[in-house]
């Protein structure tokens, strides 16, 4: 059975209260059995054909896994850049986020940036299909 993911990467959500997304999430009526916990996706990005991430952010950088001199080593991150495919839109490149350095996976060949407001990226990707 093919999963779809969904992921949101919120970087203003990212450090504060554990669950506040999910508080978001709900906000924005998204049903909760549509919710995964990270440990519950990760070993599934391997599979997985596209990840669009928005606002690449440091919930979804390899330095927390391949660089120990990173202050965010050890912090468990979704494992994006496994996919076949990661699309990342964001506003600007150069927002070093806590760790104080860009997103390792915005170098990877796998990994397309698109610059430019999240909203009409979205809108532009959804009318192209």
């Amino acid at each position: 059975m093919k999963r779809t993911i969904l992921f949101l990467s919120m970087s203003k959500v990212a450090g504060r209260m554990p669950g506040q997304l999910n508080v978001l999430l709900a906000e924005a009526s998204v049903p909760y059995d549509m919710v995964f916990e990270m440990d519950e996706v990760n070993d599934d990005f391997e599979d997985v054909d596209v990840t669009i991430v928005i606002g690449a952010s440091d919930t979804v950088s390899s330095a927390a896994e391949d660089d120990p001199n990173c202050s965010i080593y050890g912090m468990p991150v979704l494992r994006v850049w496994k996919s076949k495919a990661v699309f990342v839109s964001k506003r600007t490149i150069g927002n070093t986020g806590y760790a104080g350095m860009e997103n390792p996976i915005l170098f990877k060949d796998n990994v397309e940036v698109v610059l430019g407001d999240a909203h009409d990226t979205c809108e532009a990707l959804k009318a192209a299909l």
